[in-house]
């Protein structure tokens, strides 16, 4: 079998594996759909801007949502994707090192920020600053957040934690989620008292509430890159980056809380 048959076999069966977890949400991947890899924090602005996408082109864009470390691992092991959006630049840098981008096409789409909420039943707020008594809040319970390591908003969380000077008083009361979403459903769940989360994801779940704001100088900008993957044949592909970047795709980045860059 050429190289050729071997990468479009592949791709066919990535994308069916994709529809087969979206089949809920009604959307059919084709084999010539635009087959996105993006951070888990980016759903909901995604899921309406694909549509809406659909709507006016006639063209599909399935996403695959993941943790942006995940995302990139499975891309550096050859998963045929079109698009890449990662919540941070490190793991953008670090698929663009490998040479699996298409670099003059890599764009920083949005900003967010950081915040610190609690199941919606919580009618307390919290002053984010040095040394505030997070651990003590916690009591017996624990933290959600993203994997401190590889998750970039559990990154940002722990960078942020360490500059106020409470990390030490925390870090063995963390439960760690696989991506951002998995932590925010911890605390919607009522399975932790507190979690540090995307200001978007609060925004997305009523299940929580933001009760603080972490200070943007107590952690990196918080910056979502885009690029092309090198890889990538689809025509359309190019055409759906660049409604992300257009004037029609503000108000649904803006409704999730994202800052719009581009």
């Amino acid at each position: 079998m050429t190289s050729y048959g071997r990468r479009w076999i592949a791709r066919t069966v990535a994308i069916g594996l994709v529809a087969a977890c979206t089949v809920a949400g009604g959307v059919k991947a084709q084999a010539a759909d635009t087959l996105v890899f993006a951070a888990a924090s980016m759903k909901n602005a995604l899921d309406e801007l694909s549509t809406q996408w659909s709507q006016e082109t006639g063209k599909k864009a399935t996403v695959s949502y993941a943790a942006s470390s995940a995302l990139a691992r499975q891309i550096e092991s050859g998963a045929p994707a079109d698009i890449f959006i990662s919540a941070d630049l490190d793991w953008m840098d670090y698929v663009e090192g490998k040479n699996l981008i298409q670099p003059d096409s890599r764009v920083t789409l949005l900003g967010n920020r950081i915040v610190l909420v609690a199941p919606s039943a919580y009618e307390g707020e919290v002053e984010i600053g040095p040394d505030f008594p997070l651990a003590e809040l916690l009591g017996d319970g624990r933290l959600a957040i993203g994997g401190v390591d590889s998750v970039p908003a559990g990154k940002y969380g722990k960078a942020a934690l360490e500059s106020l000077g409470v990390w030490t008083s925390v870090q063995d009361k963390l439960a760690q989620g696989e991506n951002v979403r998995a932590a925010l459903a911890l605390v919607s769940r009522g399975e932790a008292p507190f979690g540090i989360v995307y200001q978007t994801d609060a925004a997305a779940d009523p299940g929580v509430r933001v009760v603080g704001t972490f200070p943007e100088d107590s952690h990196p900008p918080i910056l979502y890159p885009a690029a092309l993957l090198a890889e990538s044949s689809n025509s359309d592909a190019a055409s759906f980056l660049d409604y992300l970047k257009s004037p029609e795709a503000v108000p649904a980045f803006e409704r999730q809380g994202f800052t719009v860059l581009k």
